[in-house]
């Protein structure tokens, strides 16, 4: 059975395209068979992440420019470099890239903005999941999504079956992600799609350990009190909680991580994700 996993957050900023890229490339050196989409249609930067410019886009898709096999690109070759040999033989990673260029942005604006539209655009989101599932075989299909209430997210998340509503621990990500959470989640999940919150950049890695006093170890028990009773709010399991990993998020340039660095505890983090029995095929 394949899972569709969308990454979604309240505001950007949370991860979301890090997280997604690495669980999908993962899951790809497992042996599996992932289609990864960038549906965060205006701010993409998955074609940056991976060093790829591609001939067609899923804005193409989407304006009946181009077909299924033109969007996807096979980027299993980059999985295969990074993983140094400990590839499964059987994964595959196909790539859905979105284009950043203002003009394509407005024109995906303007076809959404004609009469009977929207229902038609939420057709080719729908028909996209079909045959990603029908003619390529995938185990996943994993979405990262525009932040917020807006259309194309709202489409993202109404083909899913799992939703990842991250966020990270602050005032203003806590307080959107209840209002999103009470807005709009429920209408996923009362058709049967499964919601879970992911935290992200959380303290704990970056701390260093000379700093382990009384007060930080109270810090972190009113940290788990408050993720507990956001949990019980906005009735969503917690199903990670990813500490800040300063030496990958300051870097240059962010990327495979768990297949450079499968020891570091980021990689770990993902692991445990990823054998979580809610997104297991």
């Amino acid at each position: 059975m394949t899972r569709c996993i969308a990454f979604h957050s309240y505001k950007g900023g949370t991860g979301k395209t890090t997280i997604a890229s690495n669980l999908a490339s993962m899951l790809a050196a497992k042996g599996y068979r992932v289609a990864l989409l960038d549906f965060d249609v205006y701010a993409p930067s998955m074609q940056a992440y991976f060093d790829y410019l591609p001939r067609k886009w899923i804005n193409d898709l989407l304006s009946d420019n181009a077909e299924v096999n033109d969007v996807m690109i096979d980027t299993t070759s980059i999985v295969e470099k990074y993983a140094k040999g400990s590839m499964n033989k059987d994964g595959r990673l196909w790539i859905g890239y979105s284009n950043s260029k203002k003009e394509e942005v407005y024109k995906l604006e303007g076809d959404a903005g004609k009469p009977n539209a929207k229902l038609q655009i939420l057709r080719k989101f729908m028909h996209l999941r079909e045959e990603l599932i029908s003619e390529f075989e995938s185990d996943f299909i994993i979405i990262d999504t525009s932040p917020g209430i807006r259309y194309w997210s709202i489409n993202s998340l109404a083909i899913a079956d799992t939703l990842f509503l991250t966020l990270k621990f602050g005032d203003l990500d806590i307080e959107g992600t209840k209002k999103m959470a009470s807005d709009m989640y429920g209408s996923f999940t009362r058709f049967g799609a499964k919601s879970y919150l992911l935290l992200n950049r959380v303290a704990g890695y970056c701390i260093p350990h000379s700093v382990g006093s009384a007060h930080s170890i109270s810090s972190e028990m009113q940290q788990n009190d408050e993720l507990d009773s956001l949990s019980r709010e906005v009735g969503m399991e917690l199903i990670s909680a990813i500490p800040c990993y300063c030496d990958i998020q300051f870097k240059r340039k962010e990327f495979l991580t768990v297949l450079e660095f499968p020891e570091h505890p980021f990689a770990k983090q993902l692991e445990e994700l990823a054998a979580n029995k809610q997104i297991k095929v």
